[in-house]
C-alpha cells in the first residue's frame, strides 16, 4: 500500500496551514503501522491475508482515501488564483519520478506482485485530472466524484484485465500488486478534497489555522517531508522485522491451510457463498500441485509465465465449479 503524500504547496500570502502539515503526519503513522502489519505477515508472524482482507483492507483504502482528500484540497490552495505551472510541475515531477522508482524497484525484488499502480502513482495521475476542476463549479466536481466512485460497480469489464488497463479501475480480475490503488474510484477522494476545499477557502474558514505548526510538532515534521518518509519508512519496518525474527523466529505455519483460509476469505468477500468458495480453493489446490506451482506461488518467487499459468488455472476451477 498505501498512500503517499504529495504535499501540495498551500498558499504562502497568509502563512501555511499547519493543521494540514499534522493531518499528513497522522495519515502517515496510520499507514505504516498497516504497513507493519503488512510485513509481519511477510515474515509469517500473522496468517496469510490479515493485512489484505476484512477490517484491514477498509484501513488502508481509508489512509489511502486521507491522502487523496488532502492532495486534492491541497492542490486547490495552491492554484486557486492561477495554475503555477513551474511549481505543479516540479512537485508533479517528483511524485511521478518516486512512482516509477517505485514500480521498477518492485520490478525487479517482488515480480509477482510489483507495484504497477500504487498510491504515487495515483497521486499524480488524479492531481492532473484535478487541475481540470479548478475553474468548475463546486457542484460539478463533487457530482464527477461520486461518478468516479460509483463507476467500478457499475462499468468493469474484463476488457480491461490487461495490465496496461488495470490501472484505470475496471478490471474484473486486478493484476496481483502489493500496493493497488487504480484511478477508480480512488479519482473520488481527490475531487471530494479539491471540492470541499473550494468551499472553504474564498469563505476564510482556514484562517484560524493559518499558523506555524511549531518544531516540537513531529506529526506536522513528517506531513511536510511525507514523500521522504514515504518512501524510507518501508525499508526501515522491514529492517526491523527482519531483526526481531532472527532473535525470535515465527512459528511455522502450514502452507496448505494458510492458503485455503486466505483463498477462501478472499472469495467470500466477492460476496461468493461459503460451499461454492471451498469447492473453487479446493480446486485451485490440486491443480497447483499439479502444475508444481504452489510452492513458489507461496514463496512469492513467481515468474511471469507462471502467473499466467495461475490465471488459467483460477478460470478453469471458477469454471468447474459454478
Amino acid at each position: 500500500m498505501s498512500d503517499v503524500p504529495v504535499v501540495a504547496a498551500e498558499t504562502r500570502q497568509k502563512g501555511r496551514i499547519g493543521a494540514l502539515d499534522t493531518l499528513r503526519g497522522i495519515a502517515l503513522i496510520a499507514m505504516a503501522s498497516y504497513h507493519f502489519t503488512w510485513d509481519l505477515e511477510m515474515f509469517a508472524y500473522l496468517d496469510p491475508g490479515t493485512a489484505t482482507q476484512g477490517w484491514w483492507r477498509l484501513y488502508a483504502r481509508g489512509i489511502a482515501s486521507s491522502f487523496l482528500f488532502l492532495a486534492g484540497f491541497s492542490l486547490y490552495l495552491a492554484h486557486q488564483s492561477r495554475i503555477n505551472w513551474p511549481s505543479f510541475g516540479k512537485r508533479f515531477a517528483m511524485v511521478a519520478g518516486a512512482a516509477l522508482l517505485i514500480s521498477v524497484a518492485t520490478f525487479f525484488a517482488v515480480p509477482d506482485g510489483w507495484i504497477f499502480f500504487g498510491i504515487l502513482h495515483n497521486i499524480a495521475a488524479a492531481s492532473l485530472i484535478g487541475l481540470l476542476f479548478l475553474r468548475l463549479p463546486v457542484i460539478v466536481t463533487a457530482l464527477v466524484a461520486v461518478a468516479a466512485f460509483l463507476a467500478p460497480s457499475y462499468l468493469s469489464s474484463d476488457a480491461f484485465n490487461p495490465i496496461w488497463l488495470s490501472w484505470i479501475g475496471l478490471s474484473t480480475m486486478p493484476q496481483r500488486s502489493n500496493d493497488y490503488v487504480p484511478l477508480l474510484p480512488f479519482l473520488a477522494p481527490l475531487l471530494l478534497g479539491l471540492a470541499v476545499s473550494k468551499i472553504v477557502t474564498p469563505r476564510g474558514w482556514l484562517d484560524l489555522f493559518r499558523r506555524d505548526s511549531g518544531k516540537r510538532n513531529v506529526l506536522a515534521f513528517l506531513g511536510r517531508h511525507s514523500l521522504v518518509v514515504y518512501l524510507v519508512h518501508q525499508p526501515v519496518l522491514i529492517g526491523i522485522v527482519y531483526l526481531a525474527s532472527l532473535i525470535v523466529p515465527p512459528a511455522p505455519i502450514d502452507q496448505v491451510e494458510a492458503y485455503k483460509k486466505s483463498c477462501e476469505n478472499s472469495c467470500v468477500q466477492q460476496q461468493n457463498g461459503l460451499e461454492l468458495c471451498q469447492s473453487f480453493c479446493g480446486c485451485t489446490l490440486v491443480k497447483l500441485h499439479a502444475e508444481n506451482l504452489f510452492d513458489p506461488m507461496m514463496a512469492n518467487s513467481l515468474v511471469p509465465e507462471q502467473q499466467s499459468k495461475i490465471g488459467e488455472i483460477a478460470a478453469q476451477c471458477s469454471r468447474e465449479t459454478q
